[in-house]
């Protein structure tokens, strides 16, 4: 059974529980089971930076043992930016920490009356004062908990979490960052820094009950070391490799999407920064591929950039200058701000002083501005307060919200769908807002994997759409990297989970449970108030063609293909799962199901304090089609 751990923060006090089995089966574990956790606890009634507004720390079945990446762990809640439900997965050891206390999972409600933290061991919960700890960047608090507690595994948030900025990410061992969605505001506005685990030592015991675990690992090891995507590209360039195709294609968002191609792409691509800027290859805990990258700055060795972040603070704000962005990512990593919707936002911004709207405002192309940008968002000064509360609302506050290149609020990622028309449609259907993690059609669209598709094409790609979205779903949950899916299948994931849940598990039944998970997130959005009004792209891209190069001419005829997307899916017209649907899924009866008690209430010791409530910034509504 799925054993938990749920903290009141305003009582003081935790108390341990367990799941049914129904819930394991139903839902598998990480993104699965906090999408249970969240819909249980009605959070799509609540504010996202109201106390009640639950925070579930979760893991999967396969974390803790030799899967190839498993060593991952989901964040999830109701997210500040888009007031949609909300997840992050994160690779790291925080994750594998939960696995040695026993724990699936940590369920975070209530406010603390001061900073705090959150420490618990395998004989000890407390809630500890952050006198310290707060207001410290990302890297000096990590130092300094490590100071007190020695070898613990800490999630926390920095600056810009403390700030409430709505996307506030929160970091793991070795920068490792839930980044998108605001999850760090709703730790902020808790008044968390940190939740910090302190396994018991010794190695973590990684046997199954099934002698057919090593035949399998064998067999994935061997697929992804042989695979030209997970074995040589991401190994040699990491995530960057991908910034040449995609302006190649014209399919590289630049200029706040108002073009398709970087001219200076070959100034900040991946290979120029493996040339002259790595420092050397790393990996996330158990993983065989390595796409990570530590990187020289000014300020000595940092984790990134990423593809999305090159992206976002290059190509996306005509910015190429290779170091500025390497510094702004860093910035980010210290601060606690996600890069993507950072880098968003200022592009955004430098449109709106391109238009004479914003006075004084960045310009594209403008390198210095970025870290100076980042700095007053993270503390809230200046034009960085407005910027702290994301592209959607900033653009609304001077009259332009279609200058806002957003999906439910979420700024879209490095991909522009006039290029790749499945992926608007990925994105306008993400239970999350715009997103490429939720299901990224760079696979079918370009480079033939599962299968090859059209990237122009309007008709024909729910099929496949719908197959990623579920196995994302799937994947999240296990949890494995999202990249091991380039060569892995139903069955591998299958027959490791059949090992280590002693019980067999065939694919038919994992490819249900990701359609039924991926249905509970649409059911939370529902009844939050999305309806499929919220099913969109900014309108740039459904009406301006792109002027230039091997895309021009193309926007995203997105009705149709929604129309057939929903009808793949078993929803009605508006996008809502038919009675049958959920049915068939066994939502109804699995939203009965209520975690069990296991003791009595624990009274937290030194988390209480007379006074010194800090203010409660409560995020803005979205203006949109459901009145949020």
């Amino acid at each position: 059974m799925f054993r938990g751990l749920r903290i009141d923060l305003s009582a003081c006090s935790a108390i341990r529980e367990e799941l049914p089995s129904q819930v394991r089966r139903a839902v598998i574990g990480g993104r699965g089971l906090a999408d249970y956790l969240l819909l249980q606890a009605c959070a799509y009634d609540t504010e996202p930076l109201a106390p009640e507004n639950p925070l579930v720390y979760a893991i999967g079945p396969l974390a803790g043992t030799a899967a190839p990446s498993a060593a991952r762990y989901t964040l999830a809640s109701r997210s500040p930016l888009t007031n949609t439900i909300f997840d992050g997965n994160s690779g790291g050891s925080f994750g594998l920490a939960l696995r040695r206390l026993d724990l699936d999972y940590v369920i975070v409600t209530g406010r603390c009356d001061r900073p705090s933290y959150l420490y618990v061991s395998k004989d000890d919960i407390r809630l500890l004062p952050a006198d310290g700890l707060w207001g410290l960047e990302l890297p000096e608090a990590a130092a300094r908990l490590r100071e007190l507690h020695g070898d613990c595994e800490p999630a926390l948030i920095g600056p810009a979490g403390e700030r409430q900025v709505l996307f506030a990410s929160v970091s793991s061992k070795n920068s490792r960052q839930v980044g998108r969605g605001g999850l760090g505001a709703v730790m902020g506005s808790k008044l968390l820094k940190a939740v910090v685990l302190v396994p018991p030592p010794g190695a973590l015991r990684t046997s199954t009950a099934d002698e057919g675990f090593d035949d399998v690992l064998k067999e994935t090891a061997a697929l992804l070391s042989g695979s030209p995507v997970t074995g040589e590209a991401l190994p040699d360039f990491g995530t960057p490799v991908l910034l040449h195709v995609l302006n190649e294609l014209g399919a590289l968002p630049t200029r706040n999407f108002r073009e398709s191609r970087f001219e200076s792409a070959e100034e900040i691509s991946g290979e120029a920064l493996r040339a002259d800027w790595v420092e050397r290859r790393v990996a996330c805990e158990g993983c065989p591929i390595g796409c990570g990258r530590h990187t020289r700055s000014r300020r000595g060795v940092t984790r990134g950039p990423e593809y999305e972040s090159l992206w976002a603070f290059g190509a996306d704000c005509g910015v190429a200058n290779l170091e500025a962005i390497i510094e702004a990512n860093d910035a980010c990593n210290r601060f606690g701000l996600d890069t993507i919707t950072m880098g968003a936002s200022i592009a955004c911004a430098m449109e709106l002083t391109a238009r004479n709207v914003l006075r004084d405002g960045p310009h594209f192309g403008d390198a210095a501005a970025l870290l100076e940008l980042i700095s007053a968002t993270a503390s809230r000064q200046g034009l960085g307060d407005e910027l702290a509360e994301g592209s959607r609302r900033f653009a609304s506050r001077y009259g332009h919200p279609d200058l806002a290149m957003e999906a439910k609020g979420l700024e879209l990622p490095a991909f522009d769908p006039r290029g790749m028309t499945g992926q608007g449609l990925a994105f306008a259907t993400s239970n999350r807002g715009g997103c490429h993690l939720r299901a990224n059609m760079l696979g079918p669209e370009v480079l033939g994997v599962p299968t090859l598709l059209d990237r122009f094409a309007t008709h024909g790609k729910s099929d496949v759409l719908i197959y990623l979205q579920d196995t994302n779903a799937i994947l999240d949950s296990l949890p494995l990297c999202k990249f091991a899916a380039y060569v892995l299948t139903e069955d591998h994931y299958a027959r490791m989970l059949s090992a280590v849940m002693d019980e067999t598990v065939d694919a038919s039944a994992l490819r249900r449970a990701g359609e039924r998970i991926w249905n509970l997130e649409r059911v939370f959005n529902l009844r939050a108030g999305f309806t499929r009004a919220d099913d969109t792209l900014p309108t740039r891209l459904l009406q301006e063609p792109i002027v230039e190069g091997p895309s021009q001419g193309h926007t995203v005829d997105l009705r149709p293909m929604l129309d057939e997307y929903y009808a793949h899916r078993g929803w009605n017209a508006e996008g809502r799962p038919s009675d049958a649907t959920l049915e068939e899924l066994g939502v109804p009866p699995l939203l009965s199901e209520a975690p069990r008690r296991l003791g009595p209430s624990i009274l937290l010791d030194g988390g209480r304090a007379p006074a010194g409530r800090a203010t409660h910034r409560t995020a803005d509504h979205l203006t949109s089609s459901h009145g949020g």
